[in-house]
């Protein structure tokens, strides 16, 4: 990247997608909404690795280009960055169960770009960021809902 792309780069996320052993199952359909954010330009994948876990906790990396066939992948595997280092992918794999296999994705949020860049130039900059799990705001409506039908 050069210094101005760097200068208008938009927040960068990961997500981890763990599949149980044995039921490691990378289907078409992911490969196909991932594909599709980025040719609407929502996202840029920056990395992307696959993880597995053995029973001993051990874990093991493999790059895009380790695998034989990529299919859609093919055309995001020629511009990956590879930025994770090797203590990145231990605390990435510290969440996983042993026996797992996980897909890691680096990507840049493309729709936030121009907002992050002008902050930057305005003299701001991201301190903090973080995500609200699906589980958490399912349980706080499901609260909600009891307080609402226990008013009744």
């Amino acid at each position: 990247m050069t210094e101005t792309s760097l200068d208008e780069l938009g927040p960068v996320d990961f997500v981890i997608v763990e599949f149980p052993a044995a039921t490691s199952n990378f289907t078409g359909e992911m490969v196909k909404e991932l594909m599709a954010l980025v040719d609407a330009g929502t996202i840029r994948v920056i990395d992307m690795l696959i993880l597995v876990k053995a029973a001993d906790g051990s874990v093991d990396a493999m790059e895009l280009s380790d695998l034989e066939d990529l299919g859609e992948l093919q055309i995001l595997e020629a511009q990956l960055a590879e930025l994770l280092a090797e203590e990145d992918v231990e605390h990435l794999a510290a969440a996983m169960d042993p026996g797992s296999t996980a897909g890691v994705i680096i990507y840049e949020n493309l729709w936030a770009a121009p907002f992050a860049s002008a902050a930057r130039r305005a003299g701001g900059q991201l301190i903090a960021n973080g995500r609200i799990p699906i589980q958490a705001i399912l349980a706080a409506i499901e609260a909600d809902e009891a307080l609402e039908t226990a008013g009744d």
